[in-house]
């Protein structure tokens, strides 16, 4: 049973990450606007994340840079898409490269500046992120360990998945979100700002995907900084909108399921040794449970796109800029 409840544990741990991932993509989707990018927001978010907390030691300062940087960088891709109406394919991979080119250059001038040791948080600053004890909850059996013992971020992840999913589907600004996604030229002439709502969302979805490239940085790297660290979770959050329908309620499913896969590549020889059916996991060579992520992503949008329903369908308007004068 322990075995089951810290894979649990790990899984939501490992999921927190792409659960930001996902819900920002899906504020920029549901806004019209397909950003490939995530990837790139990401690394973002983890350098400035890092080296705001490597140099305040404040976990506020840390994720407002987080959030910053990624607002930043979508603010890039609003002017290039929304304004200019540059392709927005080209514009995401170019973003996601300049993200990573950004977080790998400015990482390689933090680790001169510490006499080419690798930067590392202050043990003040990583107890701030330590899981947390919540009275009487904690203690529950089994789910105490598995739900309500984990680091302020995966809380945070949830919280603001809850607001998003409530926003696009209870609030005015929320109707007129989806109504821009799927006929901005229906939106535009009963009276909305599309370009507006879309540089609002399109920079809020990507502050939340910066914040997401800060749990990896701040959290999964033991406050070490490593110049590769996001490694593809930007692109499997991509993935992760389809599978949650662009639902942010439904995105906390899927994180917890590819964090699940994430995390499996740890827990094969645990699962192998506690359980004499599964004894053949370790044979398995741990090069496929690197790949699995990336495999069930690869099934996941085969599958979605076979079972095509328009409840739940991608935004009729994403991927396809808007031009006001062809209205």
């Amino acid at each position: 049973m322990n075995t089951i409840i810290n894979f649990i544990f790990a899984a939501i741990k490992a999921g927190a990450p792409l659960l930001f991932g996902t819900t920002g993509e899906i504020l920029t989707q549901k806004a019209g606007n397909l950003n490939l990018g995530v990837e790139g927001l990401m690394y973002m978010g983890a350098f400035m994340g890092f080296m705001t907390g490597f140099y305040t030691n404040s976990v506020t300062l840390a994720l407002l840079a987080a959030f910053g940087a990624g607002a930043f960088g979508s603010l890039i891709y609003a002017f290039l898409t929304v304004t200019l109406k540059a392709n927005q394919n080209v514009t995401g991979l170019t973003l996601t490269i300049f993200g990573t080119g950004f977080a790998n250059f400015f990482g390689e001038m933090l680790i001169a500046s510490t006499h080419g040791g690798a930067p590392k948080l202050s043990p003040d600053f990583s107890a701030k992120l330590s899981e947390l004890i919540i009275p009487v909850l904690s203690d529950l059996p089994f789910v105490g360990r598995a739900l309500f013992s984990h680091n302020l971020l995966v809380y945070l992840a949830l919280v603001i998945a809850f607001i998003c999913w409530f926003y696009l589907k209870h609030t005015r600004a929320g109707l007129n979100l989806r109504a821009t996604g799927e006929n901005p030229a229906a939106a535009d002439a009963s009276g909305l700002n599309v370009n507006r709502i879309k540089y609002i969302n399109i920079m809020l979805g990507g502050g939340i995907c910066g914040i997401g490239g800060a749990y990896i940085s701040l959290i999964n790297g033991n406050g070490v900084w490593n110049n590769g660290c996001i490694n593809g979770q930007g692109w499997i959050a991509v993935a992760l909108v389809i599978f949650a329908s662009w639902s942010p309620a439904k995105a906390i499913t899927g994180s917890l399921v590819f964090g699940a896969f994430t995390i499996f590549q740890v827990r094969a020889g645990e699962f192998a040794a506690t359980f004499p059916p599964l004894a053949f996991l370790s044979s398995i060579p741990n090069a496929f449970y690197v790949m699995l992520p990336f495999l069930v992503t690869a099934l996941v949008l085969i599958i979605t796109s076979i079972r095509q329903k328009r409840e739940g369908a991608q935004p009729a308007s994403c991927g396809v800029n808007y031009y006001r004068e062809e209205r």
